[in-house]
């Protein structure tokens, strides 16, 4: 599968509005090329372990990443988050699940709901009345 044109297109905007900016200007389009970047590796990252049959370990080899660092990526790819486990990431024998269901034409599991949110005090609230 090609790199995603429009992610490209996207990161090439980005710096090009960079260019010719001070660097204070710049920075915001800098971090928007940045973001772009890590989206495109993490899309490369699942093509290659799904389709490829590339290993975690050599995928994030190549991607300059360490083994630990490739599962939480492709837990953000939308083609491997439906198989991402409750800690937010991709596991070995999850991405030959993956492998299978895309050989076999099966559709992803069903996404797990999100926890829901729950608020947490930061500090304790003073006693009421103080």
């Amino acid at each position: 599968m090609p790199i995603d044109p429009v992610l490209i297109q996207a990161l090439r905007d980005a710096l090009a509005a960079a260019e010719q900016l001070e660097a204070d200007e710049a920075l915001p389009h800098l971090r928007e090329a940045a973001d772009r970047l890590a989206e495109l590796i993490d899309a490369q990252l699942a093509e290659a372990v799904v389709h490829r049959r590339a290993s975690l370990r050599s995928a994030g080899a190549k991607a300059g990443l360490s083994e630990n660092a490739v599962g939480p990526r492709l837990a953000r790819t939308p083609a491997l988050a439906p198989y991402a486990n409750d800690e937010g990431r991709v596991t070995a024998a999850a991405v030959e699940r993956a492998r299978y269901d895309a050989e076999t034409g099966a559709p992803p599991p069903a996404a797990k709901p999100a926890a829901p949110m729950r608020f947490k005090a930061r500090r304790p609230s003073p006693p009421k009345g103080s």
